[in-house]
């Protein structure tokens, strides 16, 4: 099994989100800001967030061992891709937090050793590698 490396929330190392709140819901949550409970709006839906994912945290846990998930950050070499290419072997990537292929893998290569690639987070790879694996992410 690959490393696992656990992330921690940082300005360049979050994906933003839309959601739509009703107008009550958006009034409350700025009543609680405005008494103090939370910083602004996004110190109050970030708090809601961990506060479910905790409740519901032995269910990811066993979720996560079901799928065979990698948790954290993974990041695919260059050097990595060329060591499966040479052994002839394909990579099925399922990863639960960022998946980074490095900037020097060309498209060729990652079609020639990414079989397929499903990640519950986000994806960082360059546009014509993403293009590339199009057919392949799930």
């Amino acid at each position: 099994m690959a490393e696992i490396h656990r992330l921690r929330d940082r300005a360049g190392d979050t994906e933003k989100i839309t959601v739509n709140v009703g107008y009550v819901d958006l009034g409350h949550i700025d009543l609680l800001v405005r008494e103090g409970f939370y910083s602004n709006r996004t110190d109050f839906i970030r708090t809601a967030i961990r506060n479910q994912l905790t409740t519901h945290s032995d269910a990811i846990k066993q979720s996560i061992v079901r799928n065979t998930l990698e948790l954290g950050l993974r990041h695919f070499s260059r050097t990595e891709l060329e060591t499966v290419k040479a052994a002839g072997r394909m990579l099925r990537i399922q990863v639960l937090g960022l998946a980074t292929i490095a900037d020097d893998v060309t498209p060729e290569l990652a079609r020639d050793t990414i079989e397929s690639i499903t990640v519950l987070g986000a994806l960082q790879a360059s546009p014509p590698v993403k293009a590339a694996l199009s057919d392949r992410i799930g």
